[in-house]
């Protein structure tokens, strides 16, 4: 899942860039989490918490703390993190470069959408993440879905209830076996943690007896006969990343 933050003290601008960012990453299929920051002192007060964040939109004109500052204890913190600049002016660009800024984006240019969009692309390709969609048949209609947007499959009453998240939780229908969707599956990050449950690990925020609990609050039952081998996979796929 992308973790984005931005980070900027006017609060119009915030969420236009949030609406425009979520527009970007729903066409492109992905998974992805936004948070809002009104100064750098807000964000650099997360400390280890920033690590979870794979980009971060920085404002440079932040009050107190400015956006170089701001980067610098970011960067302090994490090297990994792709942080990009927003500003209204031009004259920031060589300073932005020092501490690894990947794009320099400007509030009022009139090509901002597509600015960024092609800085996504860049980070997407730096990130060799590779967008994978499958299509299925379902009773509703025929629909090619990322995979990255499956959050678990149910089996229930001889049919299979695919979760999916789209603008919403929506849910799709198909007469298949979890054993065959199973199979299907494998090697894309998916984990039979019951007999009626196909997880999507990305999706996976804990595992506690006898449960699993997803990012977006679902809870998923674990029989004990399964705990120990959830738990291990789990914590296996956790040091993955």
């Amino acid at each position: 899942m992308f973790e984005i933050a931005i980070c900027d003290n006017e609060k119009y601008f915030r969420q236009e860039l949030k609406q425009m960012l979520a527009k970007d990453m729903m066409d492109r299929g992905l998974v992805f989490q936004i948070d809002s920051f009104a100064s750098g002192e807000e964000f650099t007060a997360l400390g280890i918490g920033i690590v979870k964040y794979t980009i971060i939109f920085l404002d440079i004109h932040l009050e107190n703390m400015d956006g170089f500052m701001t980067a610098k204890k970011i960067r302090a913190v994490s090297k990994e993190v792709f942080i990009v600049f927003v500003t209204e002016y031009e004259d920031y660009a060589l300073q932005g470069y020092k501490v690894d800024a990947i794009r320099y984006l400007l509030k009022g240019d009139l090509e901002l959408k597509s600015e960024i969009h092609e800085c996504l692309d860049a980070i997407i390709e730096k990130m060799n993440y590779k967008i994978i969609k499958r299509k299925f048949k379902f009773k509703e209609e025929e629909k090619e879905i990322s995979l990255d947007r499956l959050l678990y499959i149910e089996s229930k009453l001889h049919k299979l209830e695919f979760h999916v998240m789209e603008q919403d939780m929506k849910i799709y229908t198909m007469y298949e076996k979890l054993n065959k969707m199973e199979q299907k599956l494998d090697g894309y990050g998916f984990i039979r943690i019951h007999q009626s449950f196909l997880a999507n690990l990305k999706y996976i925020k804990e595992v506690k007896r006898y449960k699993v609990i997803l990012n977006n609050g679902i809870e998923l039952r674990i029989p004990k006969a399964r705990y120990k081998q959830v738990k291990d996979l789990f914590i296996a796929y956790q040091r993955e990343i």
